[in-house]
């Protein structure tokens, strides 16, 4: 898989009292975006929930770089930067375009998994490899130890 692309849609309560979109909204597309590819892959609240695992953020960054109106069509990716080989600890990337060809945010991302029983990190079931290890990888991708 080359990139994963959503598009999604701007409400009129994304906005901010200037009319461009309120800066949690870029958080939300990427969170969005990231559950819908896992969901779609096989990684499903419904199998988290069975095997007692779920993604959590250690950081989450934006670098802002145009403004989003109301009338702007936009598409969100998703890109892996660096993974574990068990795929417990990750690194990704959003990057959120606006009408096709210009690039208004880079949202940036370290996170793991956590069994939601111990409350402790955890490595994924291995049936979540299939499925995770199609997230496309970014042309600088790297495993880490």
């Amino acid at each position: 898989m080359e990139m994963y692309n959503k598009q999604v849609e701007i409400r009129w309560s994304d906005l901010d009292p200037n009319f461009h979109l309120r800066h949690s909204v870029y958080y939300d597309w990427g969170a969005f975006v990231r559950i819908s590819f896992l969901n779609e892959h096989g990684i499903t609240p419904v199998a988290m929930m069975q095997h007692h695992i779920g993604p959590i953020i250690f950081r989450e960054e934006c670098v802002f770089k145009k403004e989003i109106h109301l009338e702007d069509k936009i598409t969100v990716n998703l890109q892996l930067m660096k993974s574990k080989k068990d795929g417990s600890r990750w690194t990704m990337q959003h990057e959120v375009w606006k009408n096709g060809n210009i690039l208004c945010a880079v949202i940036t991302i370290d996170g793991a998994w956590i069994d939601t029983q111990k409350r402790k990190l955890a490595i994924p079931p291995d049936f979540f490899a299939e499925g995770f290890n199609k997230i496309p990888k970014a042309s600088d991708f790297v495993w880490v130890d």
